[in-house]
C-alpha cells in the first residue's frame, strides 16, 4: 500500500480562486459566492464517499482550500450511487435535485481536468454505479459474473 511513492506537488495545478472561477463559469453561476457554495458542497459530498489512496491521490490534487473540504468529511460506512449521491447533496442542502445534480456536474467537470483520466478512472472504479455521468464520462456496464 505505501511501497509506491506518491508525486509530492509542491504548488498546485489550480489555485481556489482559479477553481471558483472555471465552476462559476461551467455552472453559469451568477456570483462567484454561488460557485464556492456549490464547490463546498459537492466536494463535502465526495469525501462521504470516496476512500482509501484515491482520497489521499484526489485530495493532492485538489487546491489546498478544496482538499480541506473534502477530507474533513468522515467517509460513510455504506456508499451511495450516484443517483443516491444526488439526492443526499439535495437533502442536505435544502435544494431540489434537478438543482444539486447540476452543482455536481459543474464541480465535477472541473475535478476531472484536475485529477486526470488515471485517477479519475481509479476513483470510479472505488464507487458505485452511476458516478461517471456525474463526471461527465461515459457509464459502461460493468460485467457481471455468470451464474454458478
Amino acid at each position: 500500500m505505501y511501497d509506491q511513492p506518491r508525486p509530492n506537488r509542491s504548488t498546485p495545478v489550480m489555485t481556489f480562486d482559479q477553481l471558483l472561477e472555471r465552476v462559476r463559469y461551467e455552472g453559469a453561476y451568477p456570483t462567484r459566492e454561488r460557485a464556492a457554495e456549490a464547490v463546498h458542497h459537492v466536494l463535502a459530498a465526495l469525501g462521504r464517499q470516496v476512500t482509501g489512496d484515491e482520497r489521499v491521490d484526489l485530495a493532492q490534487c485538489l487546491p489546498v482550500e478544496a482538499a480541506l473540504t473534502l477530507t474533513a468529511q468522515i467517509p460513510e460506512g455504506e456508499q451511495l450511487t450516484g443517483w443516491g449521491f444526488v439526492k443526499d447533496l439535495a437533502a442536505r442542502t435544502g435544494v431540489s435535485p434537478a438543482i444539486a445534480r447540476w452543482d455536481t456536474g459543474a464541480v465535477l467537470a472541473v475535478v476531472t481536468r484536475l485529477v486526470g483520466p488515471g485517477l479519475l478512472a481509479r476513483i470510479l472504479q472505488s464507487l458505485p454505479d452511476g458516478y461517471a455521468l456525474l463526471f461527465g464520462q461515459a457509464e459502461l456496464r460493468r460485467p457481471e459474473p455468470a451464474p454458478a
